[in-house]
Order: structure tokens, then C-alpha cells, then sequence
């Protein structure tokens, strides 16, 4: 019996093409159009076959693995290789062998190091009781000197030995310590910080920058030349200041803060027991090139005079390397000047008690025409 099934309201024919059954027959044509290209790739000989590559992969892990040498062959294989290359050294030695003989006529250029490296830094500091001279003159050296660090002034009992704690802080491997008393002498003291050594000079015939008013000038940290007299390297103990010096004033080669011109001399004198400090400016002669003649030089200042008092091996202190027996401490000095003067009073008032006494002693007689004029 056939029944006749009622038609939905909205009428139409139904479509029994569904949206699952369409993606299904894509899906299928593409797997189609696919083995139909590798079909043909492999005809032409582009594609190999799945059991061509399976056979081949066998064959690669039926490959027996090389054997690995044992200890003892490496070590005849290196002592070899390194037998050759002795054999190759010693014959490019003998072909440069022959070629220097050609250069030895040549003068060879000495270059003098200082040892001063780019870490080297000086501390700069005083302590209370400063003069305005010598605070003007610390300031002269902080502005000559690049690898140079400032401090505050210290205020304590034993200023020594807090100097290489701060030098310490700062990172400074060397300090510069101007040590003032009753606000008339100046010590300076030149110390390798933690170990040493040390020197101590008394400071002497100081005149700063601004006070003399020179005609030399030069950049604010440049490179200075260091020139030393020839009696540096007679004693002991005048290289060792010699030394201690160049690692001061020296500037660190290739310091960041340093400009790359040399235009000043810093002059180093040995005479009278003392050493003198000279800064001249190196002036070129107008109109002309660069050159190493027609040079001259004009002071830029400061000056001043070291008279070194004693050497010590440690910094600040220590066992006494060195001590000049020339040298008269200042309260001394003052001393025999005021012994001096009260004797020369002492002297004036005795000389005059003698007059008197030689007065009294000489007096001459009664002249008995002494009243003749008068009557």
C-alpha cells in the first residue's frame, strides 16, 4: 500500500544533497587526484617506490659503524703530527734565519715603559689646618692630572693611616697626602697603596698657577712629558723617589679622561739636597709646521721645592729605608732663630753696661779752667 507522505508547509522540493555528504565526496576527490599524481610521478621516475626506500633504509643499518682507534694509536698519530710541525717550524726558522741578516744594520727603536697601566689612580687629599696656598695648590694638581681623584679634608688623630682605608674606598692604587702643621709647614707625602713605599717630603718656596700669572698654557689633562735630571740615577734612594714620582705625575696610557696631545713638560731637578718642580708648556713656532726643532718652552706654574725627609717601606709607615741627615725640622729652626735673637738683645744690654762701666772707670778730672768762660 503506498502512502502518501505530507508535504512540509513552505513547499519546495527537498535537496538530498547535505553539507556532510558533500564534504565526504571533496575528501574523496582530492585522495583521488592525489594518487592519480603520484602515479604518474612515479611513471616518469621522479617518485621511487615505498619498497625501494625501505631496502635502502635496511642497507644503511646493515652498514657496519667504524671502528674507533685505540688510545695507544691516537698517541703515536699526535706525537707524529707533532713531529711535522717541529719539522716545519725549524725550516720556516732557518728561511727567516737567512732574511734577518739584512735587517740586523738597522737601528732599533727603544721605548722606555713606565709600568704606569690604564687602573692606576692617585688620591688627592689634605689634612685640617690648610693653608689657601697649599689648597690652591692641590687643586693645580687635580687639574693636571686625569687619573687623579679628590677627597675631603680628615679630620682625625692619626690622618696616616685613614688615608689607604680611603684610598681603599676609592679604588686608588696611589695618594697624594699634604699633611699641614701650626698652618706654616707642609708635609707631602707620596704613598703606594696598601703595601707601599712611601716618601715624605717638606714642602717648600710653593707659588701656584693663579699667583704667578705666566704666559705658558696648555689643555686641561693632556699627556706630560716627564723630564728627570741625570742625578735621578746616581743613589739608591733618588731612583726610588724617581720612581715614585713617575707613578704619580705620569699619566696611564690611554686613560678616558686624558686628551691625546702632548703640549707640556713636567721638569724634575736634583740640587741642594732638594727637588725642584718646574711645569713649562712646549710653544711651537708660529707660521711653520710641527716639528721636533725651533721649539720652546714657557713656564705655566706651579712651582714648588720636595726636600725628602725619610723613605719608608710600608705605606705611610714602616721599617726606614731612608733618612737625610741634612734635614732640620722647622719648630728647630724657630728655635735657634729665637735663641738667637735673644742673645743678640742680650748682647746689646751687655755691651751697654760696659760703656758705663768704662765711663765710670775713665772719668776725667775737674779742669780748673772749666768756670773761665762763664765768670
Amino acid at each position: 500500500m503506498r502512502v502518501n507522505r505530507p508535504e512540509k508547509s513552505g513547499g519546495g522540493a527537498r535537496n538530498h544533497h547535505t553539507p556532510q555528504r558533500t564534504c565526504g565526496r571533496m575528501k574523496n576527490k582530492k585522495k583521488a587526484a592525489r594518487k592519480r599524481e603520484e602515479a604518474e610521478a612515479r611513471a616518469r621516475g621522479e617518485l621511487k617506490d615505498d619498497s625501494d626506500s625501505e631496502s635502502e633504509e635496511e642497507e644503511y643499518e646493515e652498514e657496519p659503524a667504524p671502528k674507533q682507534k685505540s688510545a695507544s694509536k691516537k698517541r703515536k698519530a699526535a706525537e707524529e703530527a707533532e713531529d711535522e710541525d717541529d719539522d716545519d717550524d725549524d725550516s720556516a726558522g732557518e728561511d727567516s734565519e737567512e732574511e734577518v741578516p739584512a735587517n740586523r744594520d738597522r737601528p732599533r727603536i727603544k721605548v722606555d715603559f713606565t709600568g704606569v697601566n690604564a687602573k692606576e689612580k692617585t688620591l688627592i687629599l689634605s689634612s685640617r689646618g690648610v693653608t689657601s696656598r697649599y689648597r690652591h695648590l692641590m687643586l693645580d694638581f687635580c687639574t693636571m692630572m686625569p687619573n687623579s681623584k679628590k677627597d675631603a679634608k680628615l679630620d682625625t688623630k692619626n690622618p696616616q693611616g685613614a688615608v689607604v682605608e680611603v684610598a681603599d674606598m676609592k679604588s686608588c692604587t696611589g695618594a697624594m697626602f699634604f699633611e699641614c702643621r701650626k698652618r706654616t709647614d707642609c708635609y707631602m707625602w707620596l704613598s703606594k697603596c696598601p703595601q707601599g713605599p712611601s716618601v715624605k717630603f717638606y714642602v717648600e718656596n710653593v707659588h701656584t698657577m693663579a699667583e704667578l700669572k705666566l704666559t705658558g698654557n696648555h689643555l686641561k689633562f693632556s699627556r706630560p712629558v716627564l723630564h728627570f735630571d741625570a742625578s735621578f740615577d746616581d743613589k739608591p734612594h733618588l731612583r726610588l723617589i724617581k720612581e715614585m714620582l713617575t707613578h704619580t705625575f705620569a699619566t696611564p696610557y690611554r686613560h678616558h679622561k686624558m686628551k691625546p696631545f702632548i703640549d707640556h713638560i713636567f721638569a724634575f731637578y736634583w740640587e741642594d739636597g732638594r727637588v725642584w718642580f718646574r711645569n713649562y708648556q712646549i710653544v711651537h713656532p708660529e707660521g711653520k709646521e710641527v716639528r721636533a726643532t725651533g721649539l720652546t718652552l714657557s713656564e705655566a706654574g706651579p712651582r714648588l721645592c720636595l726636600q725628602p725627609i725619610k723613605i719608608f717601606q710600608g705605606a705611610f709607615g714602616g721599617p726606614t729605608l731612608y733618612e737625610d741627615p741634612a734635614y732640620v725640622s722647622p719648630n728647630i729652626q724657630r728655635r735657634e732663630q729665637k735663641k738667637q735673637d735673644m742673645g743678640k738683645y742680650a748682647r746689646k744690654v751687655q755691651k751697654k753696661a760696659e760703656r758705663k762701666a768704662h765711663a765710670r772707670m775713665n772719668a776725667l778730672k775737674p779742669d780748673e779752667l772749666d768756670g773761665w768762660a762763664m765768670e
